[in-house]
């Protein structure tokens, strides 16, 4: 009888370059998010399944075909989270977030969609995402691209494309909608089964359709900056203003519509040509109606979401996978006395900052020295009967330059912050 194995589309991240490789953009999330003024939040995986159907829309595919739902005990429709920005909205409104204030939030997290998994698409899945409550200008909308911008330059992405559109105010959309199920019924024989499905709920979704059948009958379809009203109209140019100010430079994508309902005016999108298929890394945009249709006070907002899984396999593409936070030290402890002192030993280095594994369960040096270099620390400190007579600690490099050395107790961190320096 085989073992139990993780669910599906639900992946173990295991130790080693790609823990590291999280923990450096999660460092550079934290450092980005620290120099807009953005202030976490978190939220639960579980909400109320209600929450979700309002937010995102019932006829979506996200609702009626990908939500983890499940009623508890006490009889209540629970879902895992498809997505966070209904999370922040509902969390905003509870605790009076909105409340005559403006507010920048971010979060990241896991997600949960019960998707066919491919390669930079999961059934759980991580996301970080910026929300700003509160302004309804295009200032806060170029704010926050040209902010997830500043991202792929902390880590060294390049290959990424700014698409952009204004999908307008609900009316001028209604307008266009209906423009284009007229468009869409006339060649209704045209259309895949998902748009067909999608032509009497949704019709702006047929225009984010993947299928390259549909491409011809998409391209020829109603354009929407035709329908713009002219407030939208005057938003969208001034976000394009401040993003050309900000050397940030983008396309203009009228297909682009986004895949939620909530959204209004400004969306964009980040692509690249070197995920295949999953060529969209970040997608955002204004929704001002969303914190009024689920009972809050009417709040103009906008944000983004990254999927983490993506963006890491991008950083990973691009020469991001170097080690980083790897071990300083290995501690080689030959000895009783030794293995009594090394407890002490190790305790100072940790205070003074340095990252140090001490060897357990024995072993001679042979043995030790395998595990130190399997640690993939810089150096290791042997210490050993002798050594502690004689107040003395052996220095080996295990990376670099530099030759074993035999030095006094009490300089070890003037010297090892030396070996360490000469290594870099």
């Amino acid at each position: 009888m085989s073992g139990i194995q993780a669910v599906r589309g639900m992946n173990d991240l295991l130790p080693g370059e790609r823990v590291r490789l999280w923990h450096r953009v999660e460092s550079a999330i934290r450092e980005l998010t620290s120099l807009y003024g953005y202030q976490e939040m978190r939220t639960p995986v579980l909400e109320r399944t209600e929450l979700f159907k309002r937010s995102i829309g019932e006829q979506t595919d996200i609702v009626e075909k990908e939500m983890y739902t499940f009623t508890d005990t006490g009889g209540d429709s629970l879902t895992l989270r498809p997505e966070a920005t209904a999370s922040c909205v509902r969390a905003g409104i509870q605790h009076g977030l909105f409340h005559n204030q403006q507010t920048r939030l971010w979060y990241m997290g896991p997600m949960f969609r019960h998707e066919r998994p491919q390669k930079g698409r999961y059934r759980q899945f991580h996301q970080f995402g910026a929300e700003a409550f509160g302004w309804d200008g295009p200032d806060v909308d170029a704010e926050l691209i040209i902010m997830s911008s500043q991202l792929w330059a902390l880590l060294g992405i390049e290959r990424i494309t700014l698409e952009l559109n204004s999908i307008g105010s609900p009316a001028a959309r209604a307008e266009y909608r209906e423009r284009l199920v007229g468009y869409f019924g006339e060649r209704k024989a045209e259309l895949d089964d998902d748009s067909q499905r999608r032509l009497g709920s949704n019709p702006l979704r047929i225009l984010d359709s993947k299928n390259p059948e549909m491409k011809t009958i998409i391209e020829e379809a109603p354009q929407l900056a035709d329908y713009l009203d002219d407030e939208s109209k005057t938003h969208f140019d001034g976000v394009k203003e401040r993003l050309n100010r900000a050397g940030i430079d983008f396309r203009i994508n009228q297909r682009l519509v986004r895949g939620l309902d909530y959204y209004t005016r400004t969306v964009f999108e980040w692509t690249t040509d070197l995920l295949g298929a999953q060529s969209a890394v970040c997608g955002g945009g204004r929704y001002d109606l969303l914190v009024e249709q689920l009972g809050g006070k009417p709040t103009p907002a906008t944000g983004y979401a990254i999927g983490l899984e993506r963006l890491i396999e991008l950083v990973s593409l691009q020469g991001g996978g170097e080690e980083e936070g790897a071990t300083d030290i290995y501690l080689a402890l030959l000895g009783e006395t030794a293995e009594l002192e090394g407890v002490a030993i190790a305790h100072q280095l940790r205070t003074e900052g340095y990252s140090v594994v001490a060897n357990c369960g024995g072993g001679n040096l042979k043995k030790q020295m395998k595990r130190a270099d399997r640690s993939g620390a810089s150096m290791a400190l042997i210490v050993g009967d002798d050594e502690i007579n004689a107040g003395t600690v052996v220095i080996k490099p295990l990376r670099g330059v530099g030759t074993q050395v035999t030095v006094e107790r009490d300089s070890i961190q003037s010297s090892i912050s030396g070996f360490l320096v000469e290594e870099n």
